[in-house]
């Protein structure tokens, strides 16, 4: 009996310390879970031609952000067979991994063999220009892209994920996702604290400005209405349909259907009233993100939108007046291919607060458009 006593002794104490171990380390795993990211997320959704890589720069110029444009061209130009819905999880994916500093996602996507200009429009990210990405300049830099692209291209992709993990904020801009719905795991998830940036624009300024660019648009708008054979003057129309129904569903879900999930972490904002007072729109994204407004930045943001002419570059961002961008559809654009545009996004117009546009018998056409949101928009803000 002694001995068996003295066995017990050994197994009673083992089973503790093994009780102790375990819940020191579910003590361990719940306080990491209560602690807040590292990192803030901000995820900037929009379309086409509607002044996105604009918006981008805002924060990619922002010395302390990670920016990267549009980092889902890679999935949709891997499976440009399929089409906009079947590849939402995969772009999801491929968003959650990036907002994590997690680049072996792109593997799946690009040779092994590669540096970081494998990445899409990478000289758009001054963070890839910068270090600890490239020591050519400095973190508080306003750099070019075409400087970037010049002095930048050598280094390493795996610099990527070494420069992401070195900021506070991680910017993503995104043209191809069409619902908040697939990004539902990212919300919940409690390692990310992700913020959404929906921007919008008139759809009659982005109809105009695809129509000059439709050729380097031509794979994407296939995606987007899925390869069905339709007449080539019927087409542009069939995806600014589907465009415009995914920004009211974009909008719904952000203010309305997701709210709770939501809350505080979705911003609606249109691209002709950051264009109107820029100054004051800019504070409010970077107060929204958690950023500071620097005094350098203050001055490139005025520099940027009061330049002359209407720019040359159709996916670049240069100095030019930038109210008169966004208004010179007006003059350019026929009123029958108005008409017809009005008519596939007349919803997305009202939600959006975007005024129809009609003809009178002089042929002068009158506009009720007016300045300000909506009173549907306007909610989505307050």
């Amino acid at each position: 009996m002694l001995k068996l006593h003295r066995l017990k002794i050994p197994v009673i104490l083992a089973l503790q310390a093994a009780a102790l171990i375990y819940f020191f380390q579910l003590h361990t795993w719940n306080s990491a879970q209560k602690e807040p990211p590292a990192q803030t997320h901000v995820l900037l959704v929009s379309s086409w031609r509607s002044g996105s890589s604009f918006v981008g720069q805002l924060f990619s110029q922002h010395p302390d952000v990670f920016y990267l444009m549009e980092p889902a061209w890679h999935v949709w130009a891997a499976m440009h067979q399929s089409n906009a819905k079947v590849l939402q999880m995969a772009v999801r994916d491929l968003i959650r991994s990036v907002f994590k500093c997690d680049m072996s996602v792109f593997d799946a996507y690009m040779s092994e063999q590669r540096n970081q200009t494998g990445l899409f429009q990478w000289e758009a990210s001054r963070a890839l220009c910068s270090p600890p990405a490239c020591d050519l300049f400095q973190r508080s830099d306003i750099i070019s892209k075409r400087a970037c692209k010049t002095l930048c291209g050598k280094y390493p992709f795996l610099k990527v994920a070494v420069a992401c993990k070195t900021y506070s904020h991680v910017v993503l801009k995104e043209v191809r996702l069409f619902n908040l719905r697939a990004l539902y795991p990212l919300f919940a998830d409690p390692s990310l604290n992700l913020k959404v940036i929906h921007l919008v624009r008139d759809p009659r300024a982005v109809f105009r400005s695809r129509e000059h660019t439709a050729g380097e648009l031509a794979q994407d708008s296939a995606i987007v209405v899925g390869h069905h054979s339709q007449l080539p003057e019927t087409k542009p129309y069939a995806v600014m349909r589907e465009i415009c129904k995914s920004h009211i569903e974009i909008y719904t879900q952000g203010s309305c259907a997701l709210s709770g999930l939501l809350e505080g972490r979705y911003l609606l904002v249109r691209y002709e009233d950051i264009v109107r007072d820029p100054l004051a729109t800019v504070v409010q994204l970077y107060r929204f993100a958690g950023l500071r407004f620097t005094r350098r930045l203050k001055t490139w943001v005025h520099n940027i939108t009061h330049g002359e002419g209407l720019g040359t570059q159709a996916f670049d961002v240069g100095s030019r007046d930038a109210v008169n961008v966004s208004q010179a559809w007006r003059k350019t654009l026929p009123y029958p291919k108005v008409a017809k545009l009005q008519e596939a996004c007349k919803d997305a117009m009202e939600v959006l607060g975007y005024r129809l546009l009609f003809q009178i018998n002089s042929g002068v056409t009158f506009s009720s458009f007016l300045p300000g949101l909506s009173r549907a928009a306007t909610s989505a803000e307050e």
